[in-house]
């Protein structure tokens, strides 16, 4: 798939035994790769719609993910000092462990990293849902510098795990939702994250020695979806779009789909089905 890489991190127990697993099913892998502020359980119900279409899924976590969003919550401090090259070479190592070459799907900060590892000839096709921007993409729009001002707003929050308060998840996760499922959706699912990503992804277009670049030439590639949702604060349209358009010169296919009446939280809450079945149909064209 491409030459191996040292991981910063050991891989844990849960991405070995995903691994055991999908090498022992013989089915070809979907490899789920989650954002900040959240674990790889976020995943479970994407999981089981692309077992049952006759895949494997592999939700791998960031290096040390607790298993439970409680055990995170007790400690958080496993979260922090991870950055963006330690948690690709990480998810690069697990990868490098499958038999098959997977299909990649990853939403924020994981729908950067899909495109690194895209990027790197990992994947077989990718997905990336509302992801987060890369050197080169330069829109920032208001919404999302709010988005980050609960890590930004303090430079020692840069080695620190850094948890959101409801009101901060509220506006970057779950601003298109009712009151009542936004604090299901916090309660279930919001844990630290660390803040070393965002201070990278914020000066990325002023650090060419940066670790939050994309390889959009490379002609291992292959196929990409960009999913953005029209109402997202945290990666508005102008971001997505802007990625979109860095990546449309590879020789591979590359499409761009937003959904309307979405947010940040588009792949957890309740209409999380057809953002699965948008990512689900498009690897179905390219990945048997």
């Amino acid at each position: 798939m491409s030459a191996a890489t040292t991981a910063p991190f050991a891989i844990g127990e849960h991405d070995r035994k995903q691994v055991e697993r999908a090498n022992a099913s013989g089915k070809t892998p979907v490899v789920f790769v989650h954002g900040l502020w959240l674990l790889p359980s976020s995943w479970d119900r994407w999981a089981a719609v692309f077992e049952d279409s006759g895949y494997v899924a592999v939700t791998v976590g960031w290096p040390d993910d607790p298993e439970t969003v409680e055990e995170a919550k007790a400690n958080p401090e496993v979260f922090a000092g991870k950055s963006v090259g330690d948690i690709a070479d990480y998810v690069q190592a697990v990868i490098e462990q499958l038999d098959a070459k997977p299909a990649v799907v990853g939403h924020s900060f994981g729908g950067l990293l899909t495109q690194i590892l895209a990027g790197r000839g990992l994947s077989s096709a990718s997905v990336a849902v509302s992801p987060a921007p890369f050197r080169g993409v330069l829109p920032l729009p208001i919404s999302a510098l709010r988005s980050s001002s609960p890590v930004l707003s303090n430079p020692r929050n840069r080695h620190r795990a850094v948890p959101l308060t409801f009101d901060q998840f509220r506006y970057a996760f779950a601003n298109a939702v009712g009151e009542e499922e936004a604090e299901q959706l916090f309660n279930s699912y919001s844990v630290p994250g660390p803040g070393e990503p965002i201070f990278q992804a914020a000066a990325a277009n002023l650090n060419p020695w940066t670790e939050v670049k994309v390889d959009t030439k490379n002609p291992e590639r292959g196929p990409l979806l960009i999913i953005s949702a029209d109402k997202d604060h945290t990666v508005p349209w102008a971001i997505a779009n802007a990625s979109y358009k860095k990546q449309r010169h590879n020789e591979a296919v590359t499409e761009i789909a937003k959904l309307e009446d979405r947010g940040h939280a588009l792949t957890i809450d309740e209409g999380w089905r057809t953002v699965a079945d948008t990512a689900l149909a498009f690897i179905g064209r390219f990945v048997t």
